[in-house]
């Protein structure tokens, strides 16, 4: 059928491209009943979203401020979303990996949303997307008629825009005038049929009312009519409809019969699509204002009727037009919001509230803004008071005839308010329509496109060079293995992508200008083999090079920057290896585009692995995590930052020289004089536990040219035996020499063997004694598990002395 050439080509569009997409038409050519079959059979990821609470709950949406979080008022494009105090609400993980997962964006009512919304909606698109692309890469429907109700726009505000945009309708948004969008018109009219009243009504949307047209509607003026049941009274404002509808009311004889509306969970006030509490009389004149729910579909949203029964929860309505009583009860319209199946991954409704009502509102009269989408038998319309663009052509195009049309005002063109500059767009768009060979052109290019997002690398370069700049900047805190790795991802996502971008020129000679890829043998041999070397290239190279990295810090913003920028190479990763397996037999579109939307969840089901912190090479990772704890405890004591006790290079530094003096902690990089004062005999006491409970042999690892040589390991413990033969306690020794009480303590044991000290010169009689008892009823695997499960007051060195006297003994 003709009529149904331009929803075909739209659904096309919709379906089958990502050509972004203005969707117009005049009022009853089937936007709203195109959107309905979009929700219903589109299997592209989906959510819609309405500039106004009732247009959202009408077309089952949400409201573009809610989902976007968007501020009321001005948006300047020159703000930074993430920083302006007026964006600074955290959208959830849940919204985030919808908007990353989302194909298409559905805006209904696009008239109504101005310039600087529409932006405010690319930016937040491209802050979770593409940030190179307009609205992320995101393909966006637009659906309205700009010829019925404009933007909202206040001087104040208008001052604040007008040097960023020519004017606030949605078409001048920067982003708009990037995003190369087609404009798609469905011409054949459903609602009326009579073609003298639609050339009338093209007349007014187009301000080119002719004499003849004006003269053959105003033959509908009727200034004295009075009205008939069934008809309805448009009017411009609030104020006069509700004050003929209650005295219209207040005219009829019997009871009011009141229905209050019942509320359950989020449903805001300003949504609400009727009145919280309904006065109702038999003998109203009443119009519905839903479609009929019920399978018999007895009634429609704008159908006219009058109120012959009422009880506590029904109404009974006539229509002029029907043979049967309508019986209505109360309907409930929902508040959504949009989730994600957790098994699934698809995008889902989610009912967050809903208001019930008797779907009746009292109609003798309503505004033309209210009427917009309704349609009428029988319509009295007083638009002598028309103030904004598109109300006149709005309250005309309401009714279905000619004949049902009644004029309280005569129609002149003052009421006849066209806004110049979409009568210039809409004049662009008329020249340009899409048709069929455009079509062809756009799937082909969407599907070349897809292919390159497959093979592209871009992304990756990012992540990689930022975690470089850190590293650059902060060398002096980070330890690990970090720039060669990232050095080598970087040089292979170069070659990646000249690779790709060759690979994507040849990919459009093998094609040609109109076969569509994924039916083109040719093209499907090249992707599969494309498929297995970029495979290979990514997993030998980069998953390769990520796997190697390592790093440690005491800087944590330095930390928590690097392991974001980490995490998203992973995620990046993670992403491309599950597109090559699921794309490894054949390109399809519909198969990539559910590989991408699962991608964004992949490592929310998927743990991320434990990444390495401790540098491999150093040897005594046990004691660094030790000093590590130490420096945690003394700094939250001393309320002092990490790196004030002693530096990551320092920390390493340590490991690998094994300090046992104050004098060698000297020679640590770091390690001065104040702070070794200050920190460093508790550092000295965890070195020495170490290597007493590990058994480690220590080299001598300092430069014997040093001011300080270190002395012979029996030169030492000599001088330690000498002082304490003095009258010395260990710990004047330890002070005296500059080394650690363990130290001493050690030295001073290792002449018991020889007899020169006694095991109860180094300890109490009493502890001697009780260790000799405790320690065989005791099971352990080393020095430190025995030394947990004894009492604090036994030192290592003491525990140690009498388990190998005990050794000794049993041997």
């Amino acid at each position: 059928m003709k009529e149904n050439i331009e929803l075909d080509l739209a659904w096309s569009f919709v379906t089958k491209t990502n050509r972004n997409i203005f969707l117009t038409g005049k009022a009853g050519t089937g936007k709203t009943t195109f959107l309905h079959k979009l929700k219903k059979e589109c299997r592209k990821r989906l959510i819609v979203v309405a500039p106004t609470g009732v247009a959202a709950i009408n077309a089952k949406g949400v409201t573009i401020h809610s989902f976007f979080q968007m501020p009321f008022g001005p948006i300047l494009p020159n703000e930074d979303l993430q920083t302006a105090s007026k964006f600074s609400r955290k959208f959830s993980k849940t919204k985030i990996n919808i908007i990353k997962s989302l194909d298409l964006l559905i805006i209904d009512e696009i008239s109504m949303v101005r310039a600087d919304l529409l932006d405010g909606i690319d930016k937040v698109l491209r802050r979770f997307k593409n940030r190179q692309l307009p609205f992320g890469g995101t393909q966006l429907l637009m659906i309205g008629d700009l010829q019925q109700l404009s933007p909202v726009v206040k001087e104040h505000e208008w001052q604040l825009l007008k040097s960023y945009y020519k004017n606030y309708f949605f078409f001048s948004s920067l982003a708009y005038e990037q995003c190369r969008a087609i404009t798609i018109e469905l011409k054949h009219i459903y609602r009326q049929e009579n073609p003298v009243f639609i050339a009338i009504l093209n007349g007014i949307r187009n301000n080119q009312l002719s004499q003849q047209s004006a003269d053959e509607l105003n033959k509908r003026y009727q200034p004295d009519f009075s009205p008939k049941e069934g008809y309805i009274s448009l009017t411009t404002h609030n104020r006069k409809a509700a004050q003929i509808n209650q005295k219209k009311l207040d005219e009829l004889e019997g009871e009011t019969q009141t229905y209050q509306a019942i509320l359950a969970g989020d449903f805001p006030e300003h949504a609400f699509p009727n009145k919280d509490d309904l006065q109702l009389k038999i003998g109203a004149q009443v119009m519905f204002i839903k479609n009929d729910s019920a399978a018999e579909k007895r009634y429609f949203n704008g159908k006219i009727g009058k109120v012959i029964a009422l009880s506590e929860d029904e109404v009974v309505v006539r229509c002029p037009q029907d043979d049967f009583n309508i019986t209505t009860s109360f309907e409930t319209w929902e508040n959504i919001k949009y989730t994600v199946n957790n098994a699934t991954k698809e995008i889902t409704e989610d009912k967050i509230g809903s208001y019930s009502q008797i779907p009746l509102r009292l109609a003798w009269s309503i505004t033309i803004h209210k009427s917009q989408g309704l349609t009428f038998e029988k319509a009295i319309i007083d638009a002598e008071d028309a103030f904004a663009h598109g109300q006149t052509y709005v309250a005309l195009s309401r009714c279905k005839s000619l004949e049902g049309l009644v004029l309280k005002s005569k129609i002149s063109p003052q009421q006849i308010i066209t806004d110049s500059h979409v009568v210039s767009f809409n004049k662009t768009a008329e020249n340009n329509q899409p048709n069929e060979g455009i079509l062809q052109e756009s799937k082909r290019q969407f599907q070349l496109d897809l292919i390159s997002e497959v093979f592209n690398f871009y992304e990756f370069l990012h992540p990689t060079n930022r975690t470089l700049d850190i590293y650059y900047k902060n060398r002096n805190s980070i330890e690990g293995k970090l720039e060669e790795p990232l050095k080598r991802i970087k040089n292979l996502v170069t070659h990646l992508l000249k690779i790709s971008n060759s690979f994507n020129l040849q990919l459009q000679t093998v094609v040609g200008k109109t076969e569509i890829p994924e039916t083109s043998n040719a093209l499907q041999d090249r992707f599969v083999k494309a498929i297995s070397y970029f495979n290979e290239q990514t997993k030998s190279g980069i998953e390769t090079a990520i796997n190697a990295i390592s790093f440690t810090t005491d800087n944590k913003t330095v930390d928590k920057d690097i392991v974001k920028q980490l995490d998203a190479l992973e995620e990046l990763l993670a992403a491309k290896l599950f597109y090559f397996e699921g794309l490894k037999n054949e390109f399809h579109t519909d198969a990539f585009l559910k590989l991408r939307a699962e991608s964004v969840f992949l490592l929310n089901v998927q743990p991320k692995k434990q990444r390495k912190t401790v540098v491999e090479g150093t040897s005594n990772t046990k004691l660094f995590e030790l000093l590590k704890a130490l420096r945690s405890q003394i700094a939250t004591r001393e309320n002092v930052a990490h790196f004030q006790i002693f530096t990551q290079k320092s920390l390493y530094a340590m490991c690998e020289l094994l300090p046992t003096t104050k004098q060698e902690l000297k020679a640590v990089h770091g390690m001065g004089k104040k702070r070794i004062e200050t920190y460093g005999a508790e550092i000295l006491e965890v070195i020495s536990e170490y290597i007493n409970d590990n058994n480690v042999v220590v080299q001598n690892n300092f430069n014997s040219e040093s001011k300080h040589p270190k002395r012979k390991k029996g030169d030492s413990q000599k001088a330690s035996l000498q002082l304490f033969k003095q009258g010395k306690t260990i710990a004047q020794i330890a002070d005296e020499r500059e080394l650690n009480t363990n130290t001493i303590f050690g030295h001073l044991a290792s002449f018991i063997p020889s007899g020169e000290i006694e095991i109860t010169d180094l300890m109490t009689k009493t502890n001697y004694k009780e260790l000799k008892k405790v320690i065989p009823t005791k099971t352990f695997d080393n020095l430190s598990d025995l030394k947990h499960q004894l009492d604090e007051k036994f030192s290592y060195g003491e525990i140690r002395l009498v388990l190998n006297e005990l050794e000794k003994l049993s041997g």
